[in-house]
């Protein structure tokens, strides 16, 4: 079912101690365990050198209240005992609330027996800056929580900051880490996402992002060196679906180049995030990236380069849970709605190891589960 690739070694942990991240082995028995429920292609071999589902559940919509902390925990705790072994997020998602709330998740998970640690991979970005709770009502107040949070104690200087909330100074990334690890209760995240770097193209020069890049590449090869996270990758919006030289583009192979300069050929530069649906083809329709002088897809050029690709905004936040072309019924007809819809096709596109759905309820969870219905056996 698998056809594992050689492993990613993710794992510096010793001998007869506890894993402490997601390894091929875990992975591959929680695919085993849920497998003959699920789809025959739920379960796939990533380039990282892990199983993965091919859904995973994200944490991004909600109000930053104790009703959906308690919805996103019992979510990922359906979706964990349904099969789902992928867990996104960000730092700063709900105000630190989306991480918190997986992390009471993980350990009533761990707890009950739903799953290990190393079964399971969870993943999370650094790089706008997190507010804690509640956001501040007014800019006064969000400039002195700055200047308490990050300016007083020296995380950031107030020239790190572009557009007055996105930073990938060093000091910050570490910082991010730790309030991250803290926030899920774990002491390894499998995958960290460099957060939307484009976003520093609005002041920045290409030449001076690669330059906080290797800077920012330099602090997680020392991460992962640590134990601190397993791999890194790029969380991204805009920058690889936009043409090759439009403001706001980047080139992967040029930043998996990056990558090996600061972390030699065993650098930890493993993964891509990127939106991948039924409106969204770009990463899977435009050429928009240079392989050896040749262009490619987003897609194809992450798969030229060794590095997963994980789709998000699967339902393009619900606009694409109904109203679907009545054609698209025909391509999917075990699909009882247009979100079940939508998300098999994303699902289906080639090169997309997981595709990501924020779930809130276990009723979306169940729902899009049914996006891939299990291959009926042969008698």
């Amino acid at each position: 079912m698998h056809n594992r690739s050689r492993p990613f070694p993710l794992s510096t942990e010793r001998v007869g101690t506890p894993p402490l991240r997601a390894t091929a082995d875990g992975t591959a028995r929680f695919a085993d365990r849920f497998a003959p429920a699920l789809a025959s292609d739920f379960f796939r071999s990533a380039s990282l050198g892990l199983t993965l589902s091919s859904l995973g559940i994200g944490t991004y919509l909600g109000d930053n209240t104790e009703g959906d902390d308690a919805a996103y925990e019992d979510s990922v705790r359906t979706a964990i005992q349904s099969g789902v072994n992928v867990i996104d997020t960000a730092i700063n998602y709900r105000c630190q609330r989306s991480e918190r709330a997986i992390g009471a998740a993980l350990q009533r998970a761990f707890a009950s027996g739903d799953a290990t640690r190393e079964e399971l991979v969870v993943c999370t970005k650094g790089g706008y800056v997190p507010l804690d709770r509640t956001p501040p009502e007014t800019r006064e107040e969000y400039q002195a929580y700055l200047k308490r949070e990050f300016f007083d104690p020296q995380v950031l200087h107030a020239d790190d900051l572009v557009g007055g909330g996105h930073s990938l100074a060093p000091r910050f990334l570490r910082y991010c880490i730790a309030k991250s690890r803290q926030n899920l209760g774990l002491r390894t995240i499998d995958v960290y996402y460099v957060h939307n770097p484009e976003q520093q193209l609005a002041s920045v020069s290409v030449t001076e992002l690669f330059a906080r890049l290797r800077a920012a590449f330099g602090v997680l090869e020392e991460a992962a060196t640590r134990g601190e996270i397993g791999v890194y990758g790029l969380a991204t919006w805009d920058a690889l679906r936009s043409p090759r030289g439009e403001k706001g583009a980047l080139e992967l192979e040029a930043v998996v180049n990056l990558a090996r300069e600061v972390g030699g050929d065993e650098h930890h530069l493993r993964a891509v995030q990127l939106p991948i649906n039924l409106a969204m083809l770009e990463a899977v329709r435009g050429e928009t990236q240079p392989i050896a002088d040749k262009m490619v897809t987003a897609v194809a050029a992450a798969q030229a380069l060794g590095v997963t690709v994980f789709g998000s905004a699967t339902l393009m936040q619900s606009r694409l849970a109904a109203n679907l072309p009545p054609t698209l019924a025909e391509h999917f007809p075990w699909c009882a709605t247009d979100a079940q819809r939508a998300v098999a096709f994303a699902r289906s596109l080639p090169g997309v190891t997981t595709s990501l759905i924020g779930m809130r309820s276990a009723e979306h969870v169940r729902e899009n589960l049914a996006s891939a219905p299990p291959t009926p056996s042969v008698s």
